[in-house]
């Protein structure tokens, strides 16, 4: 069947693939071409889900090369049944053919997902000359229902779509709910010759929308349908749920019940560890800080799937586990003084991404941490890292909404968020500009907030690393370091503290008895935003912060201002910057403040952003001149 499907894939593409058969109005904006993309998902029962793929794109650019790439899924519960393809010039001629045998297999291990023990089959051609076609087709098993890969028929921006259809098939007592997201055409319901009932979803030339910095999430523009089962079995455990306090339910009472017993002697030396302490804060700082101390982060899998945590009596006695068995491990340990917390669900990274409130499903999340339901003073905390402050989440997974497992059920709630007058960068400086050009003295920056993973992954470098980065990180020519230190303080608002003692010679050009030097020496803004004409989307800020530096220069003997930067206040919606200097006896003062607050604004204002990031960097590359005294 496999050799057919192929042979058919070929018969196709050299018919009807040549690269000048695309749409002339799908080539804007456009790096990738969908030509035709079929996706069939069947689900037979409630643990037999058959996923039937069909794809031709097209690669305009190397911009597009990362959407001919072919990543599957390869283990217990997904069984790759083959996959064949061809790859064609762009006049549709054969010039090359893949299988299975050419498909790199690893582990997907990024440090922080709950499928951790999948194992990933990856393919991208190597290619040279553009354009080029490549075409595939696959079929996939998969054992469980509880969840399906999403239907993305423009998968990112740059991508145009000539034809992409997507069917979901399943028999009349399997009921589905489903999410239509950006979709153009609405679904199309009806019975195959199976009797199946089948909802189906089809794009026709759909046009490459164009990458512009600063957008929303792609979920406000991309075309999307999820669906979620309303029963469903996963590895042997069966449930159903419609809604978020239904799901939550499930992950507690089939996922996490009796997985966090201890020994007596773990929850007696939890008892003597906090003894003492009468702050339900303080005592849980205490022992989350032990089990930084105890356990290392390392890939597991056991029990249902990516989805069930080790057991916490495992991780004590081997002090290793993943994310979900980490943040189980912690609040055992927690229960063993009488400190509530909440497992929770979360989508990971940069940009903040929360789940659709209106549709719950278990594929929107890929890490857990957490919740420590204080009164009043709700707190986070991220079990994977030894490093990382109580309480502090980075933009990791900070202001966002996360599902919380309790045995009431499931709740969404809201994650710290920072403000920008929370993130804080703090530069005090006290420099000498010597005759010759030579800039000496020291510095100290405070990093607080989002700004304290600015340096906390420098403060863990060998020394050697530490004194390369920072010569990176500060834009000062010939600058040499003759000490440093990072001070840490992991308190509940963490902060880092940097001091710096150094030197630079020709800092300053020494010209005709004129020494000219840029003012801004610890904190420059050297790029900008790109300008954008014809935006299509608001502005977007993910992370607001506040730098602020303060710089006394001692200037040398005998020489005086004669020229230095205006002033200058510039205040806007989304942000603000002032920079002053000022010169007293022999110092000159310099001040700057710059504040990005984050939000959603019109796109209207991008060209103002632009603007505002120019004017910043325009003055922070603005020179003073010295004179000398008659």
């Amino acid at each position: 069947m496999l050799s057919l499907l192929v042979s058919g894939i070929g018969a196709k593409a050299q018919e009807n693939y040549a690269t000048s058969l695309i749409p002339k109005e799908l080539l804007s904006y456009a790096s990738a071409v969908v030509r035709n993309e079929e996706v069939n998902i069947e689900v037979k029962d409630l643990d037999n889900t058959f996923y039937h793929v069909k794809k031709a794109i097209t690669v305009l650019n190397k911009n597009g090369v990362r959407e001919a790439s072919i990543v599957l899924e390869d283990d217990k519960t997904n069984i790759l049944k083959g996959v064949k393809g061809l790859i064609y010039n762009e006049f549709g001629k054969p010039i090359g053919k893949f299988s299975e045998s050419d498909f790199e297999k690893t582990d997907y291990v990024n440090g922080f997902s709950l499928f951790e023990d999948t194992k990933i089959k990856h393919y991208t051609p190597t290619i040279s000359e553009y354009p080029y076609t490549v075409t595939y087709e696959y079929t996939t098993k998969s054992k469980q229902s509880l969840f399906f890969d999403a239907w993305e028929p423009n998968s990112s921006t740059g991508v145009a779509v000539e034809k992409s259809t997507f069917v979901f098939s399943c028999k009349p007592d399997f009921n589905i709910r489903y999410k239509e997201l950006n979709m153009p055409s609405k679904v199309v319901t009806g019975t195959n010759k199976d009797k199946e009932n089948t909802y189906t979803w089809q794009l026709t030339n759909l046009k490459a929308i164009k990458s512009e910095p600063y957008s929303p999430n792609d979920n406000k523009y991309l075309s999307c349908v999820k669906i979620a089962p309303e029963k469903f079995n996963y590895l042997g455990v069966s449930g159903s749920f419609d809604n978020w306090n239904q799901m939550g339910k499930w992950v507690y009472d089939k996922l996490l019940v009796s997985r966090g017993g201890l020994p007596s002697s773990t929850a007696d030396r939890m008892k003597q560890l906090t003894e003492g302490i009468t702050d339900p804060k303080l005592k849980a700082k205490k022992i989350y800080e032990y089990m930084q101390d105890k356990t290392h982060y390392i890939s597991v899998q056991v029990g249902i799937g990516g989805f069930q945590p080790f057991l916490a009596s495992d991780v004590d006695q081997q002090n290793y586990g993943d994310c979900k068995a980490l943040v189980n491990y912690t609040q055992a340990l927690l229960k063993t003084v009488n400190i509530d917390s909440y497992y929770c669900l979360v989508k990971a990274d940069a940009p903040k991404q929360s789940p659709l409130v209106d549709f719950a499903s278990m594929d929107q999340f890929n890490h857990i941490i957490l919740c420590l339901p204080f009164k009043n003073d709700t707190t986070f905390l991220e079990c994977t890292s030894q490093k990382i402050p109580f309480g502090f989440l980075g933009d990791f997974t900070d202001d966002r909404l996360v599902l919380a497992c309790t045995p009431q059920g499931g709740k969404l709630l809201h994650t710290t968020q920072y403000k920008p007058q929370n993130n804080l960068q703090q530069c005090k400086a006290n420099f000498a500009i010597n005759a010759d050009g030579t800039l000496s003295g020291d510095m100290v920056t405070n990093f607080k907030g989002l700004q304290y993973d600015n340096r906390s992954f420098l403060a863990e470098e060998a020394p050697k690393e530490q004194v390369k980065m920072l010569q990176r990180i500060y834009a000062i020519n010939n600058l040499e370091i003759d000490k440093y230190d990072f001070k840490l303080d992991k308190s509940v608002q963490p902060m880092l503290t940097e001091t710096i003692k150094l030197n630079a010679r020709d800092y300053g050009s020494n010209n005709n008895g004129k020494i000219d030097f840029l003012v801004n020496a610890t904190n420059r803004k050297t790029n900008t935003p790109h300008e954008v004409r014809n935006r299509h989307y608001d502005l977007y800020i993910n992370s607001g912060f506040i730098d602020e530096d303060e710089v006394t220069y001692t200037l040398p003997k005998d020489y005086h201002v004669d020229l230095r930067p205006a002033n200058i206040t510039i205040n806007k919606p989304f942000g603000s910057f002032s920079m002053s200097t000022a010169v007293i006896g022999d110092q000159l003062i310099y001040k700057r403040k710059l504040q990005i607050t984050d939000g959603t604004y019109s796109k209207e204002m991008y060209q103002e952003f632009v603007d505002f990031y120019q004017s910043v960097s325009e003055t922070d590359n603005t020179n003073v001149t010295l004179v000398k005294n008659n």
